[in-house]
């Protein structure tokens, strides 16, 4: 038997019930073992509180906003808190008690004050009228639809308000066989200071809007009758530096389970030792006992196999043995279990590996019936940091290919759908990229489960500030109290997923301007971080440390933003880094920070390979878009030349993660009077900017690329007239030499220099017609791109990333909407303003260009394309199965029609 850890398992969930909400007809009869049901249907919403609230539902006394810091340079040095005490009554009390379970020092859990504040708010209370509520699904981004917000200092956070009391409700019938068993609400992500009530008692909530968190509902219910769950949200002005959505926008789930069940999170799986020929899987659960009685259970664990869907194939490969284990009444008891696989089937990042997973189904048994099982998928592989080369998965180099990415989905805002975040991997593995970092906050689970199915490895990042602030609202208001608790959060639901290599405990914090003490505080995030899991080194991003500073030793691997190829101009820093801690890996956690418009060439282009966006020289500050010669990057950035060259004079650095993958709504550096970023390889709807090919060029070595820029339309008559003017041609190829054709004249052969990851034509003379460049490696020749002349615009084209869809609700089909000329060739400065219809049991749920300074809302179906192109994102209503006909018009412009298929 394993001895019952100390701990009262009642005390730790006080306050930790929470929204469970079926849908308004009864769940099916309970039956005995786990239930996981989705609550996503079914939901009322109202923005705003009732009148004359005043105050009486806040968490806490927020500081006075005395002047907007919208459009601050993104590595403006963090400042100290604004101390506020609360004055009046709030409701952190009763709030913070949900943390207790991830509190390791009992002396430090919360005591919950009596009574339930908020009882007496009509909207909490079960006979109030929500008919006239709006009828939402999750998830739910109720700040996605904008309207844009045209003036004001908004553009950090995307010109879209996000800020203001948001109330969600809904009724859920629980059946009278479900007593006696344990109900909890578990939600993935609530965008932020999440309070909930069941029937009219507060039962907790959580104010990190990016956690997963559970609340126990068991007490509060009524059984054989109706429920009431309220939560209201409360997302405060200028609390992030980017778009950080609104509302319940991940998924909401009800779980069921015995009053005896495996914890919340509760398995831990790690692979200590891996080889090809055996590897050993240990397995750490804890077992709840949520029970006024004792019980004795017999645990055991099936290991299977899963094929590439994520479906157990087959047999059991492996099994622990049965242990009997005593829990005592209203405590928890860790079990421990070991196995070994033979010839295993291993974790690893393609194109040299197999994402292989597996998953451990975790049976508790009383006598002969089943009163739990617990699955938990996870993979088998190895680690190892090599301070010389790097990251080595399995004992085989990966170097990191990385990008960052922001949370939101760009029209679609916040809210999760699983698609769409698969499309936005799908392109960027096209490109070569293998490593993705969570910036700044945890993912939605989902996210985390496609790059362990694709075979992506991830930096997981817990947060962006700890007590300084960057905005007056962040989370350094909380930080405080809920530091520990919302780091243990993420490392429990975490840990079992084989892609993340790395931890992260904070970006660009404060505290590195604190000497020791911010290295006290990074310290005793690094000794939580160790207790939950010892597998993984841990890091903060750091883009002002320096190698003698006391921040960057308390870190187990060496990140570092923009210091690499010299921040600001500065020398580069790994060097110093390098002879500091010879012993670590060092990484770029964020590198380049290179801006540009899809589409948008200006004139004249300089000379240099990297330099800062000026009036005139990469970017116009009248129509606010930035050159698309990709060779500007913020003032505190590079393009992705100088960067490559910083690593490749010191190639012990292991890769890096790029600043961004995506566009992302906010941060819209140098234009804060735009909605979204420039920083994306890929813009907000999802098409490729010329960066693309540069770094497909640099990251697949093996795939010939060979992509010429600018467009070649300057003539005359498209009010862009070039002709006779010098106008360059860059070579984005990873050839080493390529020669330039205009009209079948060459313009010289010429091959890359060290350090150099372009070709470049710099005094080109303009002429209507077609450039071609032919491209050699070794010698021999290796690929070919051409660029031509356009006609006018004549007619539009629509083409599906997937004309087959799931007739789910949730399944989306993007297409794209092309504007082109008589030869079917797309007209590169097309902007004409397009319509979208849709026939059949579908519809369109938003559009996009990818223009950073279009304010259209993205429900609208009207929209300009955007350098030729267009977005339409289809999808088709719950259970209704048909053909979906998208059609697309412009006057004067031929229409175009395709066709979906929801099956």
């Amino acid at each position: 038997m394993t001895p019952a850890i100390p701990t009262t398992r009642r005390a730790l969930l006080t306050a930790a019930a929470a929204t469970s909400l079926l849908p308004k007809t009864s769940v099916a009869k309970a039956r005995n073992g786990r239930e996981r049901l989705s609550l996503n249907e079914g939901w009322r919403f109202h923005a705003g509180d009732p009148e004359g609230l005043n105050g009486a539902l806040d968490y806490d006394v927020r500081p006075e906003i005395k002047k907007s810091e919208d459009g601050k340079e993104a590595d403006a040095r963090p400042v100290d808190a604004t101390q506020v005490s609360a004055t009046r009554p709030v409701l952190k009390p009763w709030i913070l008690p949900t943390a207790n379970p991830f509190i390791s020092d009992p002396n430090k859990r919360h005591v919950r004050p009596e009574g339930h504040p908020g009882a007496q708010v009509t909207w909490v209370q079960s006979a109030f009228d929500d008919s006239h509520w709006k009828a939402v699904t999750l998830p739910h981004d109720w700040a996605i639809a904008g309207p844009f917000l045209g003036t004001g200092p908004y553009g950090g956070m995307g010109r879209l308000k996000t800020w203001g009391p948001a109330w969600y409700r809904r009724e859920v019938h629980v059946p009278a066989s479900d007593k006696g068993r344990c109900l909890f609400l578990d939600i993935d992500g609530a965008m932020s200071y999440a309070t909930v009530w069941c029937n009219e008692r507060l039962v907790g909530g959580w104010p990190y809007g990016y956690n997963s968190f559970r609340l126990d509902l068991t007490p509060h219910l009524t059984y054989g009758g109706a429920n009431h769950i309220v939560i209201r949200l409360d997302n405060p002005p200028e609390s992030a530096r980017w778009y950080p959505g609104a509302g319940l926008y991940r998924n909401v789930w009800l779980v069921k389970t015995d009053r005896v069940h495996v914890a919340h999170w509760g398995t831990q799986i790690t692979t200590p030792r891996v080889s090809q020929n055996e590897a050993t899987v240990d397995i750490v659960t804890r077992v709840d006992n949520d029970g006024t009685e004792a019980a004795d259970i017999t645990l055991v664990t099936r290991l299977y196999a899963l094929d590439a869907k994520g479906k157990p194939s087959g047999r059991a490969i492996s099994e622990t043995p049965r242990q009997s284990v005593h829990v005592a009444a209203a405590s928890s008891t860790v079990v421990k279990a070991s196995v070994t696989v033979l010839q295993p089937r291993l974790w690893g990042p393609p194109p040299t590996q197999v994402p292989n997973r597996y998953v451990a189904v975790t049976s508790l048994m009383q006598g002969t019936r089943e009163i739990d099982r617990y699955e938990t998928p996870f993979g088998i592989r190895s680690l190892r940091f090599d301070a010389d080369k790097g990251l080595f998965i399995n004992d085989r180099f990966v170097p990191l290919q990385g990008v960052n990415n922001h949370h939101d989905l760009g029209a679609l805002g916040a809210a999760f759908n699983v698609r769409a975040a698969e499309r936005q991997l799908e392109m960027l593995m096209e490109m070569g990229c293998n490593a993705l970092r969570m910036s700044h906050n945890p993912p939605a689970p989902e996210l985390l489960d496609l790059c362990d199915r694709m075979g992506i490895v991830v930096l997981d990042e817990v947060f962006d500030c700890w007590e300084k602030r960057k905005t007056p609202l962040d989370f350094h208001l909380i930080f405080p109290d809920w530091h520990e608790a919302d780091l243990r959060a993420m490392l429990r639901r975490d840990r079992n997923h084989p892609s993340i290599v790395i931890w992260s405990v904070g970006n660009e914090v404060g505290e590195q301007y604190s000497g020791e003490a911010g290295a006290q505080i990074a310290r005793r995030l690094v000794t939580i971080l160790r207790e939950e899991d010892t597998t993984r080194p841990v890091t903060n991003a750091m883009n002002w440390a320096q190698a003698d500073m006391p921040l960057p030793a308390e870190m187990d691997v060496i990140s570092l933003n923009y210091q690499g190829a010299g921040i600001r101009s500065l020398p580069s820093k790994f060097p110093a880094f390098r002879a500091q801690f010879p012993n670590k890996i060092i990484f770029q956690s964020e590198s380049s920070a290179a801006v540009s418009s899809r589409g948008e060439y200006q004139f004249p282009v300089p000379g240099t390979n990297s330099g800062p966006v000026r009036p005139g020289v990469g970017g116009d500050p009248k129509t606010r878009q930035v050159s698309a010669y990709e060779l500007f990057a913020a003032d505190f950035g590079s393009s992705p030349d100088r960067n490559w060259a910083a690593q490749d004079q010191n190639p012990y650095v292991a890769g890096e993660f790029v600043w961004t993958g995506w566009d992302y709504l906010g941060e819209p550096t140098p234009y804060y009077e735009a909605r979204s970023s420039y920083f994306g390889i890929i813009d907000l709807a999802g098409f490729k900017k010329d960066r693309f090919w540069l770094y497909q060029a640099r990251w697949r070595p093996d795939l010939p690329v060979a992509h010429l820029l600018p467009h070649w339309n300057w003539a005359k008559d498209t009010g862009n007239g070039r002709e006779g003017e010098v106008t360059p041609v860059h070579l984005f190829t990873n050839g080493d030499e390529a020669e330039l054709f205009v009209n079948g004249k060459s313009q010289g052969r010429i091959k890359k220099r060290p350090f150099e990851y372009r070709l470049r034509w710099d005094y080109v003379i303009y002429e209507p017609g077609e450039i071609r460049a032919v491209v050699y490696k070794d010698g021999k020749p290796w690929a070919e791109a051409r660029r031509q002349t356009t006609g006018a615009a004549r007619a539009l084209t629509l083409e599906a990333d997937r004309s087959v869809i799931d007739a789910d609700g949730k399944d989306l089909s993007f297409v794209t909407l092309r504007i082109v000329d008589d030869k079917g060739e797309t007209v590169p400065f097309a902007k004409e303003t397009v319509t979208f219809t849709l026939e059949g049991p579908g519809e369109i749920v938003a559009t996009d260009n990818g223009d950073p300074t279009d304010f259209t809302a993205f429900p609208s179906p009207t929209r300009k394309a955007f350098n030729g192109l267009a977005l339409a994102i289809v999808r088709a209503k719950p259970g209704q199965k048909g053909l979906l006909s998208l059609r697309a018009q412009s006057e004067g412009l031929n229409s175009a029609h395709l066709a979906i298929a929801a099956h």
